[in-house]
């Protein structure tokens, strides 16, 4: 069982937020909630949850205060952020936390619930690896030149080719920041914007279309499929593609037969 701790001031987004976990993974995971950032280092003392998902904005002591005490530890645990596009200025000043993903408010359940299943799948790697996991480590904030500059038309083109030649590969939101020379916030708000779309959400529907045209071949075996677009792990390859095109591997090969 995997524990996620959800944490937001407003009720209504903490009920609507469980029963949206509740009903995409059922018995895969022990949910907890919290008003505020100190409830959430409470609990997360208590226990250490495999994910937690954030609001930035909360009373007294705020998601990413929360985050970076939690992150001093020095304990793995994957962070995703809800926020709103006025709220990164105030997000961009903080030291990093290395989140999965930040989410605009209101929130695309299905970029949630890619983003949640990706979280899952790090908690299942640090548990083969013996709970191991990579430390965070302080990044520099991002310039004025970096804001002025943007993620403009030209850069948006060399952060999807990035994209389609290294998708196969262990991608991040630390990764691209860190590559393109982004805070991971600015990253994420500028990525959102030009794509529609969160990174997490972008680059799986991007792995999944690769899997669909080489699953159209028949002498390619259906677990090298999954390995060749990023997914070592062919039970998680097989989730995420039945949860993208609504039915497995197998079944998408006979239907394209």
């Amino acid at each position: 069982m995997y524990q996620i701790l959800i944490a937001d001031d407003e009720i209504i987004e903490r009920t609507v937020l469980e029963r949206k976990l509740r009903q995409n993974f059922q018995d895969r995971c022990v949910i907890t909630q919290a008003t505020n950032g100190r409830e959430v280092i409470a609990k997360a003392r208590e226990e250490m949850p495999d994910l937690m998902i954030l609001d930035i904005e909360m009373p007294g002591v705020s998601g990413l205060e929360a985050a970076e005490e939690i992150r001093s530890w020095k304990k793995p645990c994957s962070i995703i952020f809800l926020t709103a596009f006025q709220e990164f200025d105030y997000a961009r000043k903080a030291v990093s936390v290395h989140a999965l993903e930040y989410l605009l408010k209101p929130c695309d359940e299905q970029e949630l619930i890619l983003s949640v299943e990706e979280a899952l799948r790090i908690a299942e790697e640090r548990k083969n690896l013996g709970g191991k996991g990579e430390e965070p480590v302080k990044e520099e904030p991002i310039s004025p030149e970096e804001e002025i500059d943007g993620l403009r038309n030209s850069r948006a083109d060399a952060v999807r080719n990035y994209i389609e030649l290294h998708y196969a590969e262990d991608l991040s939101v630390r990764v691209m920041a860190e590559h393109f020379c982004y805070s991971e916030v600015y990253f994420c708000k500028l990525f959102k914007q030009h794509f529609g779309e969160s990174f997490v959400s972008y680059l799986t529907h991007y792995r999944i279309r690769e899997a669909q045209r080489l699953l159209a071949d028949e002498s390619v075996n259906i677990k090298d499929v999954g390995r060749t677009v990023g997914y070592e792990d062919s039970n998680y390859f097989t989730k995420v593609f039945r949860r993208i095109v609504g039915m497995s591997p197998s079944e998408y090969r006979l239907s394209c037969q």
